[in-house]
């Protein structure tokens, strides 16, 4: 018996986007359900065009608000997704395959990002396998930041991985990328600095020359061309900064008594 499927996007000012999206999902989608953070744009319309049930609750932090779509769903079964991202043709056959036949409680991706207009395969970025199908019942996001992921209940389970891909429509200009990382560099910093990472003087300066390397020869950086570049140039630039935000919350961290 084919299962009924849920889509979950949350969105903010994302009518750039969110069509795409929407356009991509017809074709497994029993419903969607879009949760809003109070767009100004055109995003509540779209969704309208679209016949998505359109929400909005004030945004607090992703994961949050990622989890607290899922509890607008009307079936167990749900495919999250941001609204930059679509489906291929290939991945779209494979949800409509796994629809008539559910085995698992989570199912895997591959995803592929287009930066500044070129999709990328290299560079650490590929091919990245992200777990987006899944039964709620059974799994959750966790994680902070832009680093969550969905996490299953049974540490033990296996995941069956789809073939095709989830397109991620990212970056338009290098610039753009480097305010999205500086935005949550800081986030990311306070999170591991709480977690318990400290930063030594070596490891400020060593650790992003060897992500540089790391990204632009050892994961063939170099074959995204200028891309690829700029890609293992910001990474690198992102870590140093990273690295130097938690030495700088370790001098301010007042000593124990």
């Amino acid at each position: 018996m084919e299962i009924k499927l849920s889509v979950v996007i949350v969105t903010f000012n994302e009518e750039h986007n969110l069509g795409r999206c929407l356009a991509s999902v017809r074709a497994v989608a029993d419903e969607v359900i879009v949760l809003d953070s109070f767009s100004t744009d055109q995003t509540a319309d779209i969704c309208t065009t679209f016949g998505a049930r359109f929400y909005q609750h004030p945004f607090d932090e992703l994961i949050e608000q990622k989890n607290r779509a899922l509890a607008y769903t009307s079936y167990p079964y749900v495919l999250s997704l941001n609204a930059d991202e679509a489906l291929d043709d290939t991945l779209i056959a494979s949800i409509q395959h796994v629809k008539q036949n559910w085995q698992r409680d989570a199912y895997t991706m591959n995803c592929v990002t287009n930066y500044c207009g070129k999709w990328i395969y290299y560079s650490g970025w590929y091919p990245n396998r992200k777990l987006r199908l899944w039964d709620k019942r059974k799994g959750q996001w966790v994680g902070t930041g832009p680093e969550g992921k969905v996490k299953m209940h049974d540490a033990n389970y296996t995941p069956m991985h789809l073939t095709g891909n989830l397109l991620h429509f990212s970056y338009t200009t290098p610039d753009e990328h480097q305010r999205h990382v500086a935005y949550f560099n800081t986030i990311l910093a306070q999170t591991q600095f709480e977690n318990g990472k400290r930063v030594n003087i070596f490891t400020m300066y060593a650790y992003p020359v060897i992500k540089f390397l790391y990204n632009y020869i050892l994961n063939l950086g170099i074959l995204d061309g200028k891309a690829g570049f700029n890609i293992s140039r910001t990474t690198a630039r992102a870590a140093f900064i990273r690295q130097w935000k938690i030495r700088s919350l370790q001098s301010r961290k007042i000593p124990e008594s």
